[in-house]
């Protein structure tokens, strides 16, 4: 019950910035796994299980405010699930203890160039349709073999070239139900047909993924609201804090290994 309380209060929390933010459920969730001691893989495999209930909820709500630019949505949907699918199949043939530090440098990579752009004014550029795609392949990619990263990419470099932030947001959102389906499919598919060689201990961490689905879904609904309401630079400086804090915990915990 305990592991269930701490993962509902990370569910929520990381729910919340993601709803304000267009990123960071992913990889606030997955840091708290990795942390924790769960391997990579089964890291990624149960954020991804957990958004799959927390992206409906947050998608609605953005259908709901109207935050969703339609034109861009298809594009940046097929590419991500492409991408997704084989960052997941990537991650599952690998040694987790040979991922992990990488995964921890991309983590604190992504927390620091967060808290760069918080400080910084980004002049935008108009978006051309034709970019949606490139930048669902990469984020769907990053986003599988990270746990998380898909709205960091995707949502910045939107926002960056051009599109309004509220549209920005309520895109990608929307967009990454269809890329945590993509990707937990293909973690059930590698663990059946047996490439996830280290997936045995998943079982281990059902109370932390459900407390992560009830946290995430509770605050989910209020995603449209909260990309009206919340100033967005306070929240980022504070995910960007809290990722590079957690990536010096997991990096100090791997050197001492």
């Amino acid at each position: 019950m305990d592991t269930f309380l701490l993962f509902l209060l990370v569910g929520i929390l990381a729910q919340a910035v993601d709803g304000a933010l267009g990123m960071a459920y992913g990889v606030i969730s997955t840091s708290v796994l990795l942390a924790l001691g769960v391997p990579p893989a089964a890291a990624s495999a149960s954020t991804h299980a957990a958004e799959v209930f927390t992206t409906a909820a947050s998608a609605s709500s953005h259908v709901v405010h109207k935050n969703i630019e339609w034109r861009l949505f298809v594009p940046l949907a097929v590419a991500g699930v492409i991408g997704g699918t084989l960052g997941a199949y990537v991650l599952t043939g690998i040694d987790s203890n040979i991922i992990k530090p990488f995964i921890v440098a991309y983590l604190a990579l992504i927390g620091i160039w967060i808290l760069w752009r918080a400080g910084h004014d980004i002049h935008p550029r108009k978006l051309p349709r034709w970019v949606a795609a490139p930048f669902g392949l990469i984020g769907g990619f990053l986003d599988a073999i990270g746990g998380g990263g898909w709205g960091p990419t995707v949502t910045s470099s939107m926002i960056g070239s051009g599109q309004e932030p509220r549209k920005a947001i309520g895109t990608v959102n929307t967009a990454e139900f269809f890329l945590t389906v993509a990707v937990s499919a293909t973690f059930v598919w590698a663990l059946v047909s047996g490439h996830w060689t280290e997936a045995e201990g998943l079982k281990d961490h059902a109370a932390a993924v459900a407390g992560l689905v009830a946290g995430g879904v509770i605050a989910a609904p209020f995603a449209g609201l909260i990309v009206k309401k919340v100033p967005r630079k306070v929240l980022t400086y504070a995910v960007g804090i809290l990722l590079v804090g957690l990536a010096i915990f997991q990096g100090v915990n791997l050197f001492l290994k």
